[in-house]
């Protein structure tokens, strides 16, 4: 066979120039560990439902206002031409009163249904923010500073854990209240939002000291981690080693603790408003609302069962998320 036949041009052409793989733009990459675990979180039909519900109640809180418009009612407006002598309603779920109206007052149901979702909402949303800032802060300044600081911080954690929550938010209302002039002394606005700010206050400060304790375990594991300690060395300031460096390798027990305070916080704003020591008139509460629905129960039974079918929805629905949440960042888990 000649040099220049065909067959050996073939035989040429058919032998690849190089054995080294090809990488095209299809090829795979690694993914951060939020990324893997927002990806489950998509796939969890669960979770997916539960946000869904989340946000229905976020919007009926955010746009209140906008469906009382549409109903055409307000959640203060008295209509005692529409109770009978002894304050029970005369009349159903109507047109002009979707889920009819409140016993002994007239006022709109629905309207006060939407506004009561508001409080408990953004009590539990600051609170969730307020004790996650303070946590995260304490946490990472008592497991890398150590020594005095370490002390300081788990003392005062230990502290704040040993107190009893429910007799403290009892007593500080009244405490803060007298301060003010006494409740007898204050018109019902202001002593509505001295109990909103002081319920703020409770909650978040019972709820900092059990993420502060988790954030100081894994800063206390991860500070002796080569890049810490590669960060030290080079002279790169405390802060940036804090915020930079360490932070971003927490975002799992923080995400995961926010997530479940959230469905505590909301249960115990309806309980203290249960209890009488959270929110009063004139702002509209669920908890405030069931306090009063248990006297009418027998009489009007969807009064006590409206806000207990939407905190139970709400709570419920936060709680199982939180939970899809603390599986979708937690390594170990396959879902």
């Amino acid at each position: 066979m000649s040099i220049g036949s065909p067959d050996s041009t073939v035989g040429v052409e058919d032998h690849p120039a190089s054995a080294e793989p090809v990488r095209t733009a299809a090829t795979p990459h690694g993914k951060s560990p939020s990324r893997i675990a927002f990806d489950r979180l998509r796939k969890d039909k669960v979770a997916v439902t539960c946000a869904c519900v989340v946000l229905f109640f976020i919007l009926v809180a955010v746009f209140a206002p906008v469906l009382a418009h549409i109903e055409g009612q307000n959640y203060s407006t008295f209509h005692t031409d529409l109770v009978d002598e002894y304050g029970f309603p005369t009349i159903a779920s109507t047109a002009e009163h979707w889920f009819g109206i409140e016993p002994k007052t007239g006022r709109d149901n629905f309207a006060r249904w939407v506004y009561g979702a508001r409080p408990s909402l953004i009590i539990a949303f600051l609170a969730t923010l307020f004790g996650t800032v303070v946590g995260v802060v304490m946490g990472l300044l008592a497991g890398f500073l150590g020594g005095w600081v370490d002390r300081t911080i788990s003392w005062l954690i230990d502290f704040v854990l040993s107190l009893p929550y429910l007799l403290f938010a009892i007593a500080l209302v009244p405490i803060v209240e007298s301060m003010r002039g006494g409740s007898f002394n204050l018109a019902p606005q202001e002593q509505a939002q001295i109990r909103f700010y002081v319920l703020i206050f409770v909650l978040s400060f019972f709820g900092w000291a059990g993420l502060a304790r988790i954030i100081r375990g894994e800063v206390l594991s991860l500070r002796e981690r080569e890049f810490v300690l590669a960060a030290k060395a080079i002279g790169v300031p405390t802060r940036q080693v804090l915020f930079k460096e360490l932070l971003p390798n927490l975002v799992a027990p923080i995400v995961i603790s926010a997530s479940l305070s959230l469905p505590a916080y909301v249960t115990a704003e309806a309980g203290l408003s249960f209890l009488g020591v959270g929110l009063v008139e004139p702002i509209p509460s669920w908890g405030q609302t069931i306090a009063v629905a248990t006297n009418w129960f027998k009489a009007d039974p969807i009064y006590l069962w409206l806000p207990v079918v939407g905190i139970t929805a709400l709570v419920l629905s936060l709680a199982l998320l939180g939970d899809a949440i603390r599986d979708a960042f937690d390594p170990k888990t396959r879902r």
